[in-house]
C-alpha cells in the first residue's frame, strides 16, 4: 500500500503485476493519470456501492462527458454535460492528470497543461484530495485536512455541472432524477429530486425508479368516468422539456388546462407565451427552471376521491353462492326434505372428497399424481450425494442423477437454496405450473421433493445441454438446425401464451434456458420467473425480472408486462441464433458491440447481409 493510496501487487523482483489505480470505480486520487477511454461509474446510492446510473468518460478529443446509463443494460445515453478541453491545433493526444496539489488538468501533446478544476486548493502537505462521481451525477473534487480538527470532514472544492438540473436534456432515458420527477438544485449544488404532489415514488428505497401518478390513465370506455374525478393543479416554473407530444398555438391558460384535462393521453400541459405543450407519461428530464416563466398544469385526483374500477363490483365467489343456495334450501324446506337433502349432500361430498384425493397436497401446494414424490434420501442416492453439478441459477444448483421408475431414468435435479427468500415462491410456481404443462418444446417435470427444509425439482435430463453452448462455443449448429430451433421455441412460447389453461409469461427467455434433446429439438426450461395470468387477464404488474440484454423496455418504464415481453426476448435470441454471437460483446468493436443496435443499423443502411457475412452455411441457404 503506497502513500498515494495505490495498492500494488508485485512479484519477487518487485515488478508490478496489478494495481488498484487501474481499477477505478467512482473515485480518482492524486498521482493518477488517464488516457482516451478512461471512465468511472457512480455508485447506486449513498449507501449502495453497486454500479450506479451515471458514467463519466474521456473521448479522443480530450472532452469529458457525463451521461446516464439505462441499467441494467450497458446502453449509454447522450451526454447531459460536457467538460470541454481547449481545442488544440495539431493536438495528437490528451492525458488527464490529477496532481498532489489537487488540480485536475489535461496534458496536451505531452507538454501544455490545461487546468479543468477551478477551485482553490490548499497545499498537499495539509490536505488529502479525491475526486468522486457522486451517486446523483455530480463530479466533485474534495479535500480533507490531514491534521485532526473539529471540522474533520471532506469538503467540496469544485464540482461540475454547476447546475445539474439545467444541464441539457437527453432525448433518451429519464434524465438526472428519474421518470416523472422534478430536479431542484440544493445549497451544495447537488440535485434534490422530488415527485410532483400528484405523484409518489415507485420504490421508496430507490429514488431513480421514478414516480407514479395517483390517477389511472384510461382511454377506454371508462374515460368519461375518470374525467369526472380528475382536476388540474397549477405549479409555476416547472417543465419536462422532452415529453411533448402536441403543441397548441395560439392558446390561453384556461384552454391549455382543459385541453389536457379532457385528453386521456395527457398528464401535464405547460403554458408559456400563448403556447400550450401537452405532455404524456412517462415524463423525463423534469426540472425547476425560473428562467422559463411558465405554468404547469398537472393532472390529479379530486380531493380524496378514489378512482372507480370498472370491475369493482366483484361477482360472488362460486363457493359462496353454493353455500347461500344450500342454506336457502334448508330454511325453506320440510324436515323430510332436509333429511333427504342431507343424504344426497353427504354422498356428493364423499364423491368430491374421493376426487380431491386423486391429488395430494404438500405445504399448501396441490400436485397432480402424474408427478412423482421423492424423499430427500431418494434424491441424495440418485445423485450420489449431489456429486455432478450441471449448472447454477438464482435459486439453487442443478445436479445430474438417475432415478428408478421401473427402469433407470437420467434426470436433472434442481436443489433449491433454502436460504433464498423467494425460494418458496419459486418452488410453488414451478411445481404447479410445469406439472400441468405438456408440450414437446418444454422441459418435462418428473417429480419433486418437499421434505423439511429440502425442496427439489426433478426434470428429464437432456444430453445436449443448453443452446448457449452451441451458439457461443466452438461447436456450432448448422443453419437448418438453427431454423428448427427457432421454430421449436416459437411453438413452445405459443403454447405458454395462448394454449395453456393458465397463461404463462416466462420472463427469462435466453439461450441458457433453452435445452436441446438428442435430435437438437429445443425445450424451454426454468419457469422460476414465470408470471401467471388468469385467462381473463392480459397484463401483470411486477418488479424487473429476467437477464440483462434480453429484458423488454417496458420493464423499466413501470408499464404493465404482457406476453410481448417474452416476444422481445425471443427477438433478441433470434438475432443471436442468426449471428452465433452474444447480444452484448465488446470484443467485436464498438460499432457492433450491441447486436440489436447493429442489426437495426444494418437494416436502415440496407446492409443486412453483414449479419451473416462470415457464415457460409447461412449464406448458401
Amino acid at each position: 500500500m503506497k502513500d498515494t493510496g495505490n495498492f500494488v501487487l508485485v512479484n519477487k523482483n518487485s515488478e508490478g503485476l496489478w494495481q488498484s489505480f487501474n481499477q477505478s470505480k467512482d473515485t480518482i486520487l492524486p498521482t493518477q493519470e488517464f488516457g482516451e477511454g478512461f471512465e468511472i461509474s457512480s455508485r447506486r446510492s449513498d449507501t449502495n456501492f453497486s454500479r450506479g446510473r451515471f458514467l463519466l468518460r474521456m473521448f479522443q478529443n480530450g472532452n469529458i462527458g457525463i451521461a446516464t446509463v439505462n441499467l441494467p443494460s450497458e446502453y449509454i445515453n447522450e451526454n447531459f454535460f460536457l467538460i470541454r478541453s481547449f481545442d488544440q491545433l495539431n493536438a495528437t493526444n490528451y492525458l488527464l492528470k490529477f496532481n498532489e496539489s489537487g488540480q485536475i488538468f489535461h496534458l496536451v501533446n505531452n507538454s501544455q497543461e490545461v487546468v479543468l478544476s477551478k477551485g482553490e486548493t490548499g497545499p498537499s502537505t495539509r490536505f488529502y484530495y479525491r475526486a468522486t462521481l457522486n451517486f446523483d451525477g455530480v463530479f466533485t473534487l474534495y479535500q480533507h485536512p490531514k491534521e485532526p480538527k473539529s471540522t474533520d470532514v471532506w469538503s467540496a472544492v469544485w464540482s461540475v455541472p454547476d447546475n445539474i438540473c439545467y444541464s441539457f436534456p437527453t432525448e433518451r432515458g429519464s434524465g438526472v432524477c428519474g421518470y416523472n420527477r422534478i430536479c431542484r438544485l440544493s445549497i451544495d449544488k447537488r440535485p434534490d429530486c422530488q415527485c410532483p404532489r400528484a405523484f409518489s415514488l415507485v420504490d421508496p428505497d430507490d429514488d431513480y425508479k421514478g414516480c407514479i401518478p395517483d390517477f389511472m390513465q384510461d382511454c377506454g370506455e371508462n374515460q368519461e368516468n375518470s374525467e369526472n374525478q380528475l382536476e388540474m393543479e397549477t405549479i409555476t416554473n416547472i417543465d419536462w422539456p422532452t415529453s411533448d407530444y402536441e403543441l397548441l398555438q395560439p392558446f390561453d391558460e384556461e384552454k391549455c388546462k382543459n385541453a389536457c384535462l379532457n385528453d386521456c393521453m395527457c398528464a401535464v400541459s405547460i403554458f408559456r407565451e400563448n403556447s400550450c405543450w401537452k405532455k404524456k407519461l412517462p415524463l423525463s428530464n423534469g426540472r425547476v427552471d425560473n428562467r422559463v416563466n411558465s405554468k404547469a398544469f398537472i393532472k390529479r385526483r379530486k380531493g380524496n376521491i378514489p378512482l372507480e374500477n370498472p370491475n369493482s363490483s366483484k361477482p360472488k365467489n362460486k363457493n359462496q353462492e353454493t353455500i347461500i343456495l344450500i342454506v336457502s334450501v334448508f330454511l325453506g324446506s320440510s324436515v323430510f326434505v332436509n333429511c333427504l337433502l342431507l343424504g344426497v349432500l353427504s354422498l356428493g361430498f364423499l364423491l368430491v372428497y374421493r376426487n380431491i384425493s386423486s391429488t395430494f397436497e404438500r405445504n399448501g401446494i396441490s400436485m397432480d399424481q402424474t408427478l412423482r414424490y421423492f424423499s430427500f434420501k431418494d434424491l441424495s442416492k440418485a445423485t450420489e450425494g449431489f456429486k455432478e453439478e450441471l449448472g447454477r441459477g438464482a435459486f439453487g444448483i442443478v445436479y445430474k442423477g438417475v432415478v428408478e421408475i421401473g427402469n433407470p431414468i437420467p434426470v436433472a435435479v434442481k436443489k433449491l437454496d433454502p436460504i433464498v427468500d423467494d425460494g418458496e415462491k419459486e418452488f410453488k410456481t414451478e411445481v404447479n405450473v410445469i406439472g400441468q404443462t405438456h408440450h414437446k418444446n418444454l422441459v418435462r417435470l418428473i417429480g419433486f421433493c418437499d421434505e423439511g427444509p429440502h425442496r427439489l425439482l426433478v426434470y428429464e435430463f437432456l444430453n445436449n445441454g443448453t443452446l448457449a453452448s452451441f451458439l457461443f462455443g466452438d461447436l456450432k449448429l448448422t443453419w437448418n438446425q438453427r431454423i428448427q430451433v427457432a421454430l421449436g421455441m416459437a411453438r413452445g412460447l405459443l403454447y405458454l401464451h395462448d394454449e395453456c389453461s393458465t397463461q404463462i409469461i416466462h420472463c427469462d427467455i435466453k439461450p441458457q434456458n433453452i435445452l436441446l434433446d438428442d435430435h437438437y429439438n429445443p425445450r424451454i426450461s426454468d419457469f422460476g420467473l414465470a408470471k401467471l395470468l388468469r385467462m381473463d387477464q392480459s397484463v401483470t404488474q411486477t418488479g424487473i425480472g429476467g437477464t440483462k440484454g434480453y429484458i423488454a423496455p417496458e420493464w423499466f418504464r413501470n408499464m404493465p408486462i404482457t406476453v410481448k415481453a417474452d416476444v422481445y426476448s425471443f427477438g433478441v435470441l433470434l438475432l443471436e441464433i442468426i449471428c452465433c454471437r452474444r447480444n452484448v460483446d465488446f470484443e467485436v468493436g464498438e460499432d457492433r458491440a450491441i447486436l440489436t443496435y447493429w442489426a437495426y443499423d444494418c437494416y436502415q443502411e440496407g446492409t443486412i447481409y453483414q449479419l451473416v457475412e462470415n457464415d457460409s452455411d447461412a449464406i448458401s441457404d
